[in-house]
Order: C-alpha cells, then sequence, then structure tokens
C-alpha cells in the first residue's frame, strides 16, 4: 500500500474517534461544572484545558463557554472538535480512491454541517450526542463497506490508539473531579451497563477505573485498545520474526500494557494522572515510530501541548 494512503487512513482513524470522544469528555465535564456545588469552575477549566492539550488561556473568569469554544467550535483550535472533523475529511479526500463511497459521504457530511454551522447552532448537550451518532456512522460504514487489507488496518490502528489516549484523558480528568465523576464517566464511555454486568451491581470508584483501565473484553478500556493496536500492527508486519519486535510501536505498546496489567490496581490509582500522562506519551511516541516505519518521508501528526 502507498504510504500516502496508508497515512490517510490512520489519521482517519484517529481523527474521528479524537472529535467522538472529546464529545464524551465534554459532556461529561460541562454537566458536572454546571451541576455540582462548590465547584472552582475556573480552575477546573483550566484542569479540563491542561488534560486536552489546549494551553489555558490567561482569564480569571475562564467558564464553560469558552472551554466550548477551545474544545468543540474553533477550527483554529487543534484540539477542538470542529478541527478534527475538518482533518478527518481532508485525510478522507487524501485517500478517496481507497474510500467506500458510503463512507466518503459520511465523512463529507459530517465535515460540511460543521462549516455551515450546525453544529454550533445545538445545544451542547445535543451537540456532543450528534458528534457521537456521526462518529457511529463513519465507524459503522467504515466496518461495512471496507475489505480487511491493509488499509482497514491502518484505520483501526489510528483508531485504537486514540481510544487508548482519549480514554486516559477521560480517566485523568475523572481522577481530579467530584461526586458522582465515575458514575457520569463511565456513561460516558457507554461502560454503565456492562461495568454494572461485570461487577454484578457493585459500583465504586475502584472497580470502575478497573473497568476502563483493565477490562479485556469491553471496547474502550485502555489494555482492550492497546491489545487491539498491538494486533493490527501483527497483521501489517506478518514478518515471521522469532524473537522480539522489528517494530519499535509495538515494543512501547507492549510496554505500557504490561505497566497497566501488572503493577498493582492500587498503585497506578494512587498516581492516576501521572499514569495517564505516561500513556499519552507512550501513545505519542508509537505514533512516532508508526510513521518512521509505515509513512516514509511524513513527520507524526500529535496533539500540540505538553501531553503527547
Amino acid at each position: 500500500m502507498l504510504s500516502r494512503i496508508a497515512e490517510s487512513m490512520f489519521w482517519i482513524g484517529r481523527y474521528v474517534e479524537r472529535a467522538e470522544d472529546t464529545a464524551r469528555i465534554l459532556d461529561v465535564q460541562t454537566q458536572m461544572l454546571l451541576e455540582e456545588p462548590g465547584v472552582d469552575v475556573p480552575e477546573d477549566c483550566r484542569t479540563l484545558l491542561s488534560i486536552m492539550g489546549s494551553p489555558p488561556p490567561e482569564d480569571p473568569d475562564l467558564g464553560v463557554p469558552e472551554v466550548l469554544e477551545l474544545l468543540a467550535y474553533r477550527r483554529d483550535s487543534p484540539a477542538s472538535i470542529a478541527a478534527s472533523l475538518a482533518a478527518a475529511r481532508e485525510s478522507a479526500r487524501r485517500a478517496r480512491e481507497t474510500l467506500s463511497e458510503p463512507m466518503w459521504e459520511a465523512i463529507n457530511t459530517t465535515y460540511r454541517s460543521i462549516g455551515s454551522g450546525y453544529f454550533r447552532s445545538l445545544q451542547p448537550a445535543r451537540g456532543f450526542r450528534w458528534v457521537r451518532d456521526q462518529a457511529a456512522l463513519v465507524n459503522g460504514t467504515a466496518d461495512a463497506t471496507m475489505t480487511r487489507d491493509d488499509g482497514w488496518q491502518f484505520l483501526v490502528l489510528g483508531r485504537a490508539i486514540e481510544r487508548a489516549d482519549m480514554t486516559s484523558r477521560l480517566l485523568a480528568s475523572a481522577s481530579l473531579s467530584h461526586g458522582q465523576a465515575w458514575t457520569t464517566t463511565l456513561r460516558a464511555c457507554g461502560a454503565h451497563e456492562s461495568f454494572l454486568r461485570a461487577y454484578k451491581g457493585l459500583e465504586t470508584d475502584r472497580e470502575a477505573a478497573e473497568f476502563l483501565l483493565l477490562d479485556r473484553l469491553f471496547p474502550r478500556s485502555i489494555v482492550y485498545s492497546i491489545s487491539r493496536a498491538e494486533q493490527c500492527l501483527t497483521n501489517l508486519e506478518s514478518t515471521g520474526q522469532r524473537a522480539g519486535f522489528e517494530n519499535d510501536a509495538h515494543r512501547l505498546l507492549g510496554r505500557i500494557r504490561a505497566e497497566l496489567e501488572y503493577r498493582s490496581l492500587s498503585d497506578v490509582l494512587a498516581d492516576l494522572p501521572s499514569a495517564m500522562e505516561r500513556l499519552q506519551h507512550a501513545c505519542a511516541a508509537a505514533t512516532e515510530a508508526i510513521t518512521h516505519r509505515f509513512f516514509a518521508g511524513s513527520e507524526a501528526l500529535i496533539w500540540r501541548g505538553a501531553r503527547g
């Protein structure tokens, strides 16, 4: 496969997932900022922007509207939903000849709704639901219409790495919040019912964190996402190598997955924001390694800001 096409498929997967998960995080955080009593809104908004890799403005009255501008609506803000969907469409345009017609239409229609102002016109909660629905449409169309060739592997690889990164940001933001943050986080991930079935109705912060971090069967857990990315890399390599890993990305992802799975949960939870930051750096380093291995002449596109 041409490196240009492979790179475009990889970034379609990442950008669509980034838009969806940013919507999930904003849905959780804005609800808590607006509804919980005693919240320091400016400070919590700065923390959220920092977690998302967007430098917070020097505004003592920073509030939810400013956060929505930076993380949802502004096309010139790299961490925003609008910027992610625009970038997904640009990647799809570069790989147009390899996409199915329904998949191109799903991506292009979503992008046009951003440019027309439709997304901004919606109430925030409804807008976030619309983003999730559009991401599900794009991903479902890809699942139904794409051959499971190398292009598919790169699409799923990008989606899996981005999902691990974004779930880590959601967990970091939940760990810094108060009240019913973990229940709200489970709902944001579409995990609440699966969690209750897995833990027989027992609902505590520790079990919720364990489920989203380590569950091997839930598709939005961090360990599941990293394992899926490793499988994609195995499928793309197919070298029959008998020892070690030829691909540095595989080594980096395997190392961070092993750190999560083999450390005690208490150790991970004791300093969850730092553990999640290490995971984000590992995802950024893996993206760099994938770029050098598969996308000749390119430079990795990563989150701006301290957290990769």
